[in-house]
């Protein structure tokens, strides 16, 4: 039987891959996205993929989404949650609260609450499978974005207590960390970084592979691939993980 999947933050990069690579094993792929052009290039691309306009820093939204979705698909096998904003890139000291907490409201609390709202159609399914998109970031800190790291370290903390408080139901729940992700948002990423530093862009791309065995950045196909293995039988045995995907990158 195909797999049912929502995919939040899944009308471009990352998470469309996700979708992407799930929809080419023949599964049924949700997902929502607070941009309806890129639903509508995704959908475009992906003619079986069925989508819907959702911001998950907002609870009553949220709701609203998760309902949907597992009314299209009929039933949620696998959630994988994607959404999450870069926020300020600044000293934490130049860091406004409301940057904080927005960063925080997306990136943490969001997951929180599409995870809450999925569990029970994931206990149901007999096969539930959660997988959170983290970072380096929530790994090994990140200067001059704290509420980024924040939010993705707090994200490895509620993977691996929700892979002990589901297991009993069989569901399984790990976290993806990717390094610098070739596409559009790790280009205005790198940008930023150069403003905040004074530095130049070519500088940037340089100081963040230098740390890595292979100079390269992810291809996120590649992270597609990782999300799909986790969901399928061949991860059946991997649970309360953080897994890598970063040319093997030593530190920031």
């Amino acid at each position: 039987m195909a797999l049912k999947v929502l995919v939040t933050a899944g009308g471009a990069g990352i998470g469309r891959e996700i979708a992407r690579a799930f929809i080419e094993t023949g599964a049924e792929v949700y997902v929502c996205d607070i941009d309806d052009g890129a639903l509508k290039v995704a959908a475009s691309e992906m003619p079986d993929l069925k989508t819907g306009n959702c911001d998950v820093g907002d609870p009553a939204a949220v709701e609203k989404m998760v309902t949907e979705a597992v009314g299209l698909l009929g039933g949620l096998d696998v959630l994988v949650n994607n959404a999450g904003i870069g926020g300020p890139t600044r000293a934490v000291q130049d860091i406004q609260p409301d940057e904080w907490n927005r960063v925080i409201a997306v990136n943490l609390s969001g997951a929180f609450n599409v995870t809450r709202l999925c569990v029970p159609h994931l206990i149901k399914s007999g096969r539930g499978v959660i997988i959170n998109m983290t970072s380096i970031g929530g790994r090994k800190g990140f200067p001059l974005r704290s509420p980024y790291s924040a939010a993705k370290s707090g994200l490895i903390g509620f993977t691996k207590t929700l892979a002990v408080e589901l297991g009993q139901y069989g569901i399984r729940a790990n976290a993806i960390a990717p390094g610098s992700v070739d596409g559009d948002r790790v280009r205005r990423i790198w940008h930023d970084r150069a403003a905040a530093t004074g530095t130049t862009v070519e500088e940037v791309q340089a100081a963040l592979t230098a740390n890595q065995s292979l100079k390269r950045f992810v291809d996120p196909r590649d992270i597609g691939a990782l999300a799909v293995f986790l969901a399928s039988d061949a991860g059946k045995s991997i649970s309360g993980q953080v897994i890598p995907i970063d040319n093997d990158l030593q530190r920031l």
